[in-house]
């Protein structure tokens, strides 16, 4: 369990000037424009080079804690992240302020196990993750970094509901049980065999010549009626 003694801190400069063409040029200098909010307080834009926010959100827990400036630290949990849609870096992020004692709903995200080791898929079948994110309530220390779910079992055909999964003590899963997929595995395609292959190029050759005669048959009528009209 994540408290905040183990969370990261992360340092950031409070931003003045608004506007797109401000946020452009902060991009442009490596930084990444944000705002923090929520919580008793106002909301702060702030800004933050870009590398250390990615370094800290690769290994920071659910919850961080910020600076803005010269201001005292506290936690916030991760909102919403833009991202450039052919780049994937990270264009703005929104930053919630929370209490460590309140549960919030927050997105986790799913990480299968034992995917290679299931029967379905060493018989050919193809596993597919249907939900990538699972919605929960918990206590911001509670929140777990990622939600680790055991797929080692599944069979072709199977269907895996999120109401097969144990959710992690303090966490509640928010989204439908009985509704929400969380991975399949599906009968593999089948190929077809030489035989059809060739079954198939004899069907259109014959075709094709049917069709090649039936021409020059026309043809050969048409040149017979031409030659009586002379």
């Amino acid at each position: 369990m994540a408290q905040t003694s183990d969370t990261a801190t992360l340092e950031l400069a409070e931003r003045t000037e608004q506007g797109s063409r401000a946020m452009r040029r902060l991009r442009r200098d490596g930084s990444v424009p944000g705002v923090i909010y929520g919580g008793d307080g106002e909301p702060v834009p702030f800004a933050v080079n870009a590398q250390i926010l990615r370094n800290t959100l690769v290994h920071a827990h659910a919850v961080l804690e910020v600076k803005v400036g010269s201001g005292s630290t506290e936690p916030v949990v991760v909102k919403d992240l833009q991202r450039h849609p052919v780049r994937g870096d990270i264009m703005h992020a929104d930053l919630l302020r929370i209490d460590m004692k309140v549960a919030i709903q927050t997105a986790v995200v799913v990480e299968l196990l034992g995917a290679d080791d299931a029967p379905g898929v060493t018989e050919g079948g193809v596993l597919s993750q249907e939900g990538r994110e699972i919605n929960i309530e918990a206590l911001p220390g509670d929140i777990p970094d990622v939600i680790q779910v055991d797929v080692s079992h599944m069979m072709i055909n199977d269907t895996l509901l999120l109401e097969s999964v144990t959710a992690p003590k303090g966490v509640t899963f928010v989204d439908d049980p009985a509704e929400t997929v969380i991975a399949t595995i599906t009968p593999p395609t089948v190929e077809p065999v030489e035989d059809d292959i060739e079954t198939e190029t004899e069907v259109i050759g014959e075709s094709k010549a049917e069709g090649d005669t039936q021409d020059e048959a026309e043809a050969a009528a048409g040149g017979e009626s031409s030659s009586s009209d002379e």
